[in-house]
């Protein structure tokens, strides 16, 4: 392939060689180049792309990439643009031939629900026989392949390179969530969506390796309806406007609001044999009754996100209906079947803000107990620990305090912290240092009614302690625990 090809779309200056120089590979970590390579030097918060061009050049480099003034005497291509970042996801696009050109993308953007509608999407559009792709912060599903997640949004390299196993795959559609910082990173750059979806808007992802205030928060979530098509927007969310403010795309609106497009009414919390749901009807652009048999006002918030989003694609309606009452979230309030009589949960809620939220949002069943078994992360912070134990304590009848990932400090030392925080409210209390132990007590001492919510862990399936990852789910330490009361006759209400 010819360098032109790939910088076809940008402005640039060529300072030194010629953009007809035929290159093997695309390339922006320095540890992966070879002969033939253009190397796209990235100023990284951390590590400086341009520190390693005379390496890049001794491993055989053809064309180096620069943002910077840079001094090379080498016989390579010096190619100058304004921005490396923006230039690699140009770049990346026309290395793969442009693959998001020939699937239908949907970018979902918020501070909370991305993960669990591009789920609820990619259930409906697979249901009507549309094969999807799935990017997120849990795993990319690319047909029959399951990839681990890094970052909620890839490397812009990597994402054109997923785009591109999708279209081999046969997949016709890709959603996807798209964070602050892959827009702020132009990560996404380098091609248009088909859907820009806004969810809500909180303080978060503020700090000095994120954003620097709510405003900047703000404005790179809206960047994404500056690069739609068609914009779909939480109406109901008090910092909509802000978000869309200067928007490109044709825009619809969902929520709760009598002003929404698409709208929710007739807002139901069901619970039976164990399970906890939403019903409601949706009226505007579509007119149906829906069921969820996922818990709280927010989940009502992520179906009429996947309705608003799955509209366009022509779905018949009991399809759409068929796909929200059976989709499930690995770690995002995961229903596990223990007993009819009481309701377990496993959440990823990890900070106080979330784990306010869960708790807040299972209250609203009014169970005969909650109860939430916790831990936090070592080397983190003992703010937090102490934030989230008030919040148990108060929210909570009855708090389960145990291990998390408990990385290089002492398991004790992180649930004598939380405990300062328990103490601070009036709910009751337990530690259990040991997690199987913990989800056993839970299990053992169950009472009709209870809602049982096992936070923090969520999808992973590991415990890191001094630097190992061990292996640890949750749901297999659920099948331990069962199997073991029943061995020792010990019978679960």
């Amino acid at each position: 392939m010819k360098l032109v090809k790939l910088l076809e779309k940008l402005e640039y200056s060529c300072l030194k060689g010629d953009v007809n120089t035929e290159i093997t590979s695309l390339i922006y970590d320095s540890r992966k180049v070879d002969l033939g390579s253009v190397f796209v030097c990235i100023s990284g918060a951390v590590v400086d792309g341009h520190n390693f061009i005379p390496e890049v050049i001794g491993k055989g480099a053809k064309a180096i990439i620069v943002e910077k003034d840079v001094a090379v005497e080498e016989d390579v291509t010096i190619i100058r643009v304004k921005d490396s970042r923006l230039a690699l996801a140009f770049m990346s696009a026309a290395y793969f031939d442009y693959p998001a050109s020939k699937i239908k993308t949907i970018g979902i953007t918020g501070t909370k629900g991305k993960t669990t509608t591009t789920y609820m999407v990619r259930s409906i559009l697979e249901g009507a026989g549309i094969k999807t792709g799935l990017i997120g912060t849990i795993e990319a599903i690319i047909g029959d392949e399951v990839i681990p997640a890094n970052n909620t949004t890839p490397e812009s390299y990597i994402l054109q390179e997923y785009f591109s196993k999708m279209v081999e795959a046969g997949c016709e559609s890709v959603v996807m969530e798209v964070s602050s910082q892959g827009l702020m990173l132009n990560r996404v750059a380098g091609f248009t969506f088909d859907f820009g979806i806004f969810t809500n808007l909180e303080p978060d992802h503020i700090g000095p390796n994120e954003h620097k205030d709510f405003e900047e928060y703000a404005y790179c979530k809206g960047l994404l309806f500056k690069n739609c098509k068609v914009g779909i927007a939480n109406l109901d969310d008090r910092n909509v406007w802000k978000v869309l403010d200067g928007h490109t795309c044709k825009l619809e609106t969902y929520g709760i609001s009598e002003k929404a497009d698409l709208r929710a009414v007739d807002v139901d919390l069901h619970s039976m044999q164990g399970s906890l749901g939403v019903k409601y009807k949706v009226e505007g652009l579509m007119n149906f009754d829906v069921t969820i048999n996922v818990p709280g006002r927010f989940s009502v918030y992520n179906s009429l996100t996947s309705i608003a989003i799955c509209r366009h694609f022509n779905i018949p309606v009991e399809v759409i209906r068929e796909a929200l009452s059976v989709v499930k979230v690995k770690g995002r309030l995961e229903p596990v079947a223990v007993s009819d009589h009481f309701t377990m949960m496993i959440d990823y809620a990890h900070n106080a803000m979330s784990l306010e939220s869960l708790l807040t949002t299972l209250k609203e069943y009014n169970p005969k107990r909650l109860v939430c078994m916790f831990g936090c992360g070592g080397n983190r912070s003992k703010l937090r620990r102490y934030e989230m134990g008030e919040i148990s304590s108060r929210l909570a009848d009855l708090t389960v305090v145990t291990s998390d990932n408990p990385r290089n400090e002492e398991p004790q030392d992180i649930l004598d912290d939380i405990i300062i925080g328990v103490k601070k409210s009036t709910g009751d209390y337990v530690t259990i240092i040991d997690r199987k132990q913990a989800i056993r007590y839970c299990i053992e001492n169950a009472k009709e009614g209870d809602v049982i919510i096992l936070a923090g862990k969520g999808h992973e399936d590991y415990q890191e302690i001094k630097g190992v990852k061990y292996k640890m789910d949750e749901r297999d330490l659920i099948k331990e625990v069962l199997i073991e009361l029943k061995n020792e006759g010990i019978k679960v209400i």
